[in-house]
Parts: C-alpha cells; sequence; structure tokens
C-alpha cells in the first residue's frame, strides 16, 4: 500500500512539477495530445473490426440485391423481347387467316352466284320439261283419238262397201238402214235443229231408235268415238227425240211416243228447258240418252232408207 500510494504521490508530484514548468500554449497542446491518446486508448480493436464486418456484409447484401435486380431485369426485357416477337408472329398469322377468309369469303359468294344460276337454269329446264310433258301429253291424246278413228273405220269398211250399193258416200249400211254421223271433229258441232236440217238435205232425217236392235247398234257404232278426256256434255249426238209439243211426253219425229227409254241415272230432269234428246258412248247401253237444251251444239246421228 506504501508503494502504491508512493508511486500515486510521486506521479501525482512529477505531474504536478511538469505543469509548472511549461507555459500555458505548450500545456495546452500537451493537454489536446493527451486527450487523443486517452481518446485512442478507449476505442478498442474489436469495436472496430465489428464495424467493418458489418459493413462488409452490408456491401455483400447490397451486391447481392443489385445482381438480383439485374438478373430479374435481364430475365424481364428477355421475356418483353420475346413477348414482342410472339406479338409480331401473332401478327403475321392473323394477317394470313385474314387473307384466307377473305379469299374464302370470295369463294363462297361466287359459290352462291354459281348456285343462283344454277338454281335458275334448273327452273328454266323444268318449265321446259313441263312444257314437253303437255306437248307429249297432247300427242298421245292425238294419237290416241286417231287409232280410234282408224280402228272405226276398219271395223266398218265392210259395212261401207256394202253401204256403197246401198247407201250415199259417207253413210254406213247397218240392220237394213243407212247411218251417217260426223266422227271427225273438223266437222263443226250443230243445234238440233241444224242437224235436223243437215240430214233433211241429204234426203234422211235425225235418228229414230224405236227399237232395241237398232239401239244396240248405234250404240255399239257411237262406242268406237269415246274419249275420256272429253266433256260428257261435248260427245252426244242428236237423235229424233224431243217433248216439245208437251212437257214429259217425249216422241219421236214420225210423231210416235217414246216406249222404252235408255237414260242415264237421273235423266230426263228438264234443267234449262231441256226439250231435246242426245245419245252418249257408254259402256252400259242401257245408260246412255239425256235431255238437253235444242240450242247447245253437238254431233248428230242421221239415218236414211237404203236405196
Amino acid at each position: 500500500m506504501e508503494s502504491e500510494n508512493s508511486g500515486t504521490y510521486d506521479g501525482s508530484y512529477n505531474k504536478l512539477m511538469n505543469q509548472e514548468d511549461f507555459s500555458g500554449d505548450e500545456l495546452t497542446l500537451y493537454s489536446n495530445q493527451e486527450k487523443k491518446q486517452v481518446s485512442m486508448s478507449m476505442v478498442r480493436p474489436e469495436s472496430s473490426l465489428n464495424h467493418y464486418k458489418a459493413l462488409t456484409v452490408s456491401l455483400a447484401v447490397l451486391a447481392v440485391i443489385l445482381l438480383a435486380v439485374d438478373i430479374g431485369l435481364g430475365v424481364y426485357y428477355s421475356k418483353f423481347t420475346d413477348g414482342q416477337d410472339t406479338i409480331t408472329d401473332i401478327s403475321i398469322e392473323v394477317t394470313k387467316l385474314q387473307a384466307i377468309y377473305d379469299t374464302a369469303i370470295q369463294s363462297r359468294d361466287e359459290a352462291k352466284k354459281q348456285l343462283a344460276r344454277e338454281i335458275s337454269d334448273q327452273q328454266f329446264t323444268k318449265w321446259e320439261l313441263e312444257h314437253q310433258n303437255r306437248r307429249r301429253t297432247g300427242y298421245e291424246q292425238q294419237s290416241n283419238k286417231i287409232q280410234m278413228e282408224i280402228a272405226a273405220l276398219k271395223s266398218h269398211i265392210p259395212m261401207i262397201k256394202d253401204g256403197c250399193r246401198h247407201c250415199l258416200p259417207g253413210w254406213t249400211f247397218i240392220n237394213s238402214v243407212c247411218w251417217y254421223y260426223p266422227f271427225s271433229d273438223a266437222i263443226t258441232r250443230k243445234t238440233w235443229q241444224e242437224a235436223r236440217q243437215f240430214c233433211m238435205n241429204q234426203g234422211g232425217d235425225l235418228a229414230v231408235i224405236d227399237s232395241r236392235e237398232k239401239h244396240r247398234a248405234i250404240n255399239g257404232l257411237l262406242g268406237n268415238y269415246q274419249e275420256p278426256g272429253r266433256y260428257i256434255s261435248e260427245s252426244g249426238f242428236w237423235i229424233g227425240l224431243r217433248d216439245v209439243k208437251e212437257e214429259g211426253v217425249w216422241k219421236w219425229l214420225d210423231d210416235s211416243r217414246l216406249i222404252e227409254g235408255y237414260w242415264i241415272n237421273g235423266e230426263p230432269n228438264n234443267e234449262g228447258n231441256e226439250d231435246c234428246v242426245a245419245s252418249y258412248p257408254k259402256m252400259n247401253p242401257f245408260k246412255t240418252w239425256n235431255d238437253v237444251p235444242c240450242n247447245i251444239v253437238l254431233k248428230w246421228l242421221c239415218q236414211m232408207t237404203p236405196r
């Protein structure tokens, strides 16, 4: 303890003596240097090293962050560039698709026009076919009619040959009577009175069918001229029977009364002042007569006594 106190005392004394030996400026300079030495002696080396390490770590972290940011920017830029390329490629594809679409639209419009032309041509062909079918039907009807006339003429050749000895040309000899009927449509139809006058001019009169034999013969003769396409009202033949003097009392031209008639069902009915009788070609020979107005025009049937 004494040695420690002694040292302290000596140090303090020396210090005090030293201070007294220096001037004020020197004392100040010395004091500052002493402070610096005291300050340097107070800072520890471990604290400086830790501070340096922390700074180094911070810089390293910052460098890593900057590197990551740089890499991210590079990747982003790369993706952005790829996106731009992709957009460019898509634009090119869209342009190609638009061109294909425009071509398809043009082809479709041309196809529509072609289809319209085809439909128009098809409609014209259809109309032409209908026209040709009508012509063919007309030709068939004319052919059938001519065939019927030929058949009728052939069937009456023997009667015409016999009639040449007993009847006028164009008349037919059947059951010992000369008959005339205009089988051709070229001959103009006549009213009942006009038809009778024609027969009288030839030396005969309208037919008087007063027996079943005559009726069957006449019905067979007229049956060769049945025309399915002709209206029934146009296919009749006037005969010499009427009820002009008394309604419902039918008489022949020689004033003899009708004994047996061959009326169509529901006839005679006297609708519209029907006072004259016409015979119609029918399959059933017992249903061939009809009362009709005397002023309509029909074909007719004449008869004459053979020569």
